[in-house]
């Protein structure tokens, strides 16, 4: 839902001069408020009808034509032009379940080194449609050229939003395969078509044989059958120097001279290919080294004498967990098809590769002995994870080495560790940094203990705790959370383990001291979880660049300090502005920003304080900060649950900042950059359990540096934890006795397991509380330490809804993104600084810029706050300045719903409208109008499986609820 539909990140800069600031543009007219209205009344109308008479209602974008399809669903939070452009989507009308689409543009038609275009996977558009909730209009991207609906229209491709994208695809769910079609408001009708009928690899093959790296230095020759092979498996296998020679589907290559075969992906029925299947026998008669993808694998099954199937409604997201069916180990995997190989009739010789650990279909299959195999995934991941990159490795070395073993990993399956009795570290007395979310985890570590018949010993002595409350734990001590008395419960109970990554950094700090002091050695006390040595290499921030270092990951850089004069030397290597960080603190504990010695000498005075150790790093203020939580289990299966991104820039600490989950203005390669970024760290530190990674995103580029990891649960972890539904805390303590990811079951779905990702198709929004204001003489800044005591969660289908929901719920006084008449006052110098240094009111202060007239790039470069966060705030604003245009009696349906899904509040509604509305009256009229609210589960998997939970939330942007 939107008021404009011009690209934000085109817009002129702000001139930066004061002067020009103060030119800043007067109020908003009352005809451009009333044209935000009349933009809301005048949306192009269009509808999707399904093949079983279903129609769903929503708003035009893109190209003004109808077109016929199946109608399929992906569950992707990310990569919509890489998705849009997969030439598997032939023919398909696509529902991408996350409701925020258009947010970072589309790139520009940039050509790789290869002749291809760099940021697409064909030459074109191939969906025939888009099916999304809410479009939008505004994109801001440093990579964006144009807007996603200027290109759909220069690819003649229709689209609708405001569909309740979770309910089409629960009805694709249950029912199947779906035809359907997308008809514009008194445009052209059109027939429903199966594409499936039709031969569509012929329609995106090429139609002419091309070669690739034409060079005598080239490794080996691969031919290719091009079925509609992505860009990105073009680029993958090229990326290991080989001559790539790619001929159209029905090519007869029998006359060929080649050393390897690739089966490419490819649109829609595998039994369409027959002059394909015949060639590819021939091939597996001469015993060539064969590796196929998607398509590749059907048409390889059929070439052998298998059999393929048509799936319900097919895998089309990017989290589906594959299994290796020769040693258990768990991969997260991207994919796209509507057909799979049928297992159950393999002939002699052939075995499973892999097995999708959720619906059990078929990932894979490969000869016992020869080097021929083929997988359902997509291992070149564009979009979507990168965790199976290597079988193009082992594709080209079984050409160079037709000996190299295809085990992809080591078989090794030890039973989970054998405890009778457990001590459990809480996390003592409440603080700033360290609440609420450590006594979540505790009690989730204790329902484990139990379920596992473990005698648990918990030591916290905050009674007003759910883990100390009756029959938690088996035993608790009220006793301080110190080497001291620790030691002495441990000499006392002789507990077999110790779980220690559950209470926080006070839980962390002293199972450090204990292992230092050799009293888990003196009364051999296992640390399950998480080692000691890991927990070590994280906290002390000089052995934590190192270990990065080992891996080609960085910090941001700085110098470890232990003195004052230490500290001084190394602002004299790295230069001022920087940070100064306290090590084996929580909550950015004695940490700031110093632009001189004085500002440095105060901030380590504080730091010290805290700490026997400081680093001294660069600033990178104004970056984007952004978080992963990752599970890893001892078997090193690895996800990443959730990742979320920061409203402010970096300089305000997380628990600080407004977060939003997941991240709003990452594109495909920036989010998955981190991912593997995320997973590699995790690996080569020996996690084991949960932990949060911290990066700086450069704004402007695809740079980053990580920040931190805490080898723990976190408040981070809690947040995640209720933002995706994915119980992290009792998974980690699971993880902690040895269980497998791959063997652990979701708890949401009881069908699926726990080793996959969690696909959002709603937005979470973490609004933190302050209670600065009972102090007179705080310091309202914030900064690089906490100072927030506590949080809200909201959750929606747009922005808009989801923010004003979360103003709302931490003020109660505050109806909404609106601006407080004090800021409205303020003269432009006050405005500006408040702007510039963010404290706990400037969002206030941005409606209050809004509304006098600030346009978004200037509050962009006075705060540094993503364009495309402040231009959503934006249309709140332009809104609430639109309706008093109007009279409630005048209001129709299409503005209240559009009202709603905005994310006002009746009692809101009543305020801004001028002819004297009450709260009750507004909701009234809303009620006659048939403008309600939906209730919608946190399902972890977008709709995708039915699910068992009584974990809800309710939005306008829907037609039907969950329960």
């Amino acid at each position: 839902v939107s008021t404009q539909s011009t690209g934000v990140r085109n817009s002129p800069a702000m001139p930066k001069t004061k002067r020009a600031a103060r030119d800043a543009p007067a109020s908003p007219s009352k005809k451009q408020a009333v044209d935000v209205i009349s933009h809301a009344e005048a949306r192009r109308k269009g509808k999707l009808v399904l093949s079983r008479g279903e129609v769903f209602d929503g708003f035009a974008f893109g190209a003004d034509v109808s077109i016929a399809g199946e109608v399929v669903f992906n569950t992707a939070m990310v990569g919509y032009p890489e998705s849009l452009t997969d030439p598997s989507y032939r023919g398909q009308i696509l529902v991408l379940t996350f409701p925020c689409v258009g947010n970072y543009g589309v790139p520009a038609d940039e050509l790789d080194e290869w002749g291809m275009l760099q940021h697409f996977e064909s030459d074109k558009i191939q969906v025939a449609g888009l099916i999304i909730t809410d479009y939008s209009h505004e994109h801001s991207h440093w990579n964006s050229a144009r807007s996603l609906s200027d290109w759909l229209t220069t690819n003649n491709i229709p689209a609708l939003y405001g569909i309740d994208t979770r309910a089409l695809t629960k009805l694709v769910r249950e029912s199947g395969s779906t035809l359907g079609k997308i008809v514009h408001e008194g445009g052209e009708d059109v027939k429903l078509e199966d594409p499936n009928k039709r031969n569509l690899v012929a329609e995106v093959s090429c139609q002419e044989k091309k070669v690739y790296n034409d060079s005598p230095d080239a490794v080996c020759t691969v031919l290719a059958v091009d079925c509609g092979m992505k860009y990105n498996i073009a680029r993958q296998l090229l990326s290991h120097k080989v001559r790539l020679v790619v001929v159209p589907w029905d090519y007869d290559f029998s006359n060929e001279k080649y050393d390897a075969l690739f089966l490419s992906n490819g649109p829609g029925d595998p039994t369409q290919c027959g002059k394909t299947i015949a060639q590819i026998k021939k091939a597996v008669e001469a015993d060539k080294t064969i590796f196929g993808i998607c398509l590749g694998n059907q048409l390889l099954a059929l070439a052998i004498g298998g059999r393929t199937k048509k799936m319900a409604y097919g895998n089309r997201s990017v989290n589906q967990p594959a299994v290796d069916c020769r040693n258990r180990r768990c991969y997260i995997t991207p994919q796209n098809h509507g057909f799979c190989v049928d297992a159950d009739h393999l002939p002699q010789g052939w075995i499973q590769l892999f097995v999708n650990a959720n619906d059990f279909t078929n990932e894979g299959i490969a000869h016992e002995t020869k080097n021929m195999f083929s997988v359902q995934f997509h291992p070149e991941a564009c979009g979507g994870p990168t965790d199976t990159r290597f079988l193009f490795k082992d594709f080209i070395s079984k050409v160079v080495n037709p000996n190299t073993s295809l085990t992809l990993a080591s078989a090794f399956e030890a039973p989970p560790v054998k405890m009778k009795k457990v001590l459990l570290l809480g996390s003592g007395g409440l603080s700033i940094g360290q609440a609420g979310e450590f006594d979540y985890s505790g009690s989730q570590c204790l329902k484990v203990l139990r379920e596992e018949g473990i005698y648990s010993v918990l030591i916290n002595p905050n009674i007003a705790t759910v883990q100390t409350s009756q029959d938690a734990a088996n035993k608790v001590y009220f006793l301080p959370v110190t080497p001291q008395f620790v030691e002495e419960v441990i000499r006392k109970e002789r507990p077999d383990g110790i779980m220690c990554a559950f209470g926080g950094q006070t839980a962390l700090n002293c199972a450090c001291q204990l292992e230092n002091a050799g009293v888990f050695e003196k009364y051999n006390v296992k640390v399950l979880g998480t080692p000691i040595q890991t927990i070590e290499c994280t906290e002390d921030r000089d052995l934590f660049a190192q270990k990065l270092a080992e891996i080609n990951e960085r910090v941001a850089p700085g110098i470890t300090a232990e003195t004052m004069e230490q500290c001084l030397e190394a602002v004299a290597q790295i230069g001022y502005p920087v940070i100064v960080r306290a090590a084996f603190c929580l909550g950015g504990l004695g940490s700031g920003f110093a632009t001189n010695e004085d500002e440095l000498r105060n901030l380590a005075e504080r730091a010290f304080a805290n700490s026997p150790q400081v680093l001294v790093e660069k600033s990178m203020k104004g970056w984007k900060e952004v978080e992963y939580e990752v599970v890893r289990d001892r078997y090193d299966n690895c996800v990443t649950v959730c990742n979320m991104e920061n409203f402010d820039p970096l300089g305000v600490h997380t628990g600080d900042s407004i977060v939003v989950a997941p991240s709003q203005t990452l594109s495909n390669e920036e989010y998955f950059n981190l991912r593997e970024a995320s997973i590699k760290v995790i690996r080569h530190l020996g996690v084991v359990g949960e932990c949060n990674i911290q990066y700086a995103v450069d704004p402007n580029t695809l740079d980053y540096c990580i920040i931190e990891v805490n080898a723990r649960l976190s408040r981070s972890s809690a947040l995640a934890s209720k933002a995706t539904g994915y119980p992290l805390a009792f998974v980690a303590a699971k993880l902690a006795l040895g269980y497998n990811l791959s063997t652990l079951r979701n708890s949401v779905t009881k069908e699926t397991t726990a080793c996959f990702e969690p696909a959002l198709d709603y937005v979470v929004i973490k609004f933190p509380r302050w209670d600065l204001k009972k102090f007179s003489q705080v310091d309202t800044k914030i900064g690089s330490a906490m100072k927030s005591v506590g949080e809200v969660m909201a959750i929606g289908r747009s922005f808009e809804e989801c923010i004003q929901k979360a103003i709302r719920m931490v003020d109660d006084s505050v109806p909404g993104f609106t601006a407080r008449p004090e800021d409205l006052e303020l003269d432009t110098e006050a405005l500006e600084g408040a702007l510039s240094i963010p404290t706990d009111r400037r969002f206030l202060t941005i409606a209050a810029a809004l509304q006098r007239g600030y346009s978004v790039n200037q509050i962009h470069e006075l705060s540094k706050i993503d364009r495309w966060f402040l231009s959503k705030l934006d249309n709140i604003t332009k809104l609430e300045a639109a309706l008093p245009s109007t009279k409630l009696t005048d209001m129709s349906y299409d503005i209240m719903l559009h009202t709603k899904q905005v994310g006002f509040s009746d009692k809101h509604i009543a305020q801004v409208l001028k002819d004297g509305s009450t709260e009750e009256e507004v909701r009234q009229k809303r009620i006659s109008l048939k403008v309600t609210p939906f209730v919608k589960q946190v399902d972890t998997l977008a709709g995708e499986y039915p699910a068992m939970t009584n974990y809800l939330y309710t939005t306008y942007h829907g037609t039907t609820h969950d329960v």
